[in-house]
């Protein structure tokens, strides 16, 4: 079984003093919602295939808070295994997303209960619940 290894972010910002995440529209067959992330590619570490795949996916270059972070494993149809690490992301100022058209169908700014029923795996709602509970708790 190969192990995959993936990193991206929740990428957030602040508007009326409220919470919105970034979600992303992923072009594959299942066209499903998720957070920008990838694989890692031979010599990065995970940080840094999270801002690569973040700056690829949405053009937007942001500084990857590594003081958190949540991970999920599960096993792919293709019978491979996947670990996936994301982090968080602020964008601090409101900023044009440029979308990758070749990976990414649509993307959008939800509040926590929005984006979370707009995520399509129970994973990552999971890890959106860890990654809100850190952001209104910290």
């Amino acid at each position: 079984m190969k192990i995959e290894v993936t990193s991206g972010a929740v990428v957030y910002r602040i508007v009326d003093q409220k919470i919105e995440y970034l979600l992303l529209q992923s072009m594959n067959k299942g066209n499903f919602w998720g957070f920008p992330k990838g694989h890692v590619e031979v010599g990065e570490d995970l940080l840094q295939t999270a801002h690569r795949e973040i700056r690829e996916e949405t053009q937007l270059d942001l500084t990857i808070n590594d003081q958190f972070h949540v991970t999920t494993e599960y096993d792919l149809p293709n019978g491979n295994h996947k670990k996936m690490t994301l982090y968080t992301a602020k964008l601090e100022q409101a900023t044009d997303l440029t979308l990758q058209a070749i990976e990414i169908k649509n993307a959008g700014w939800f509040d926590y209960e929005t984006a979370r029923n707009r995520l399509t795996y129970d994973n990552l709602k999971q890890l959106l619940d860890d990654v809100n509970t850190y952001l209104t708790t910290k």
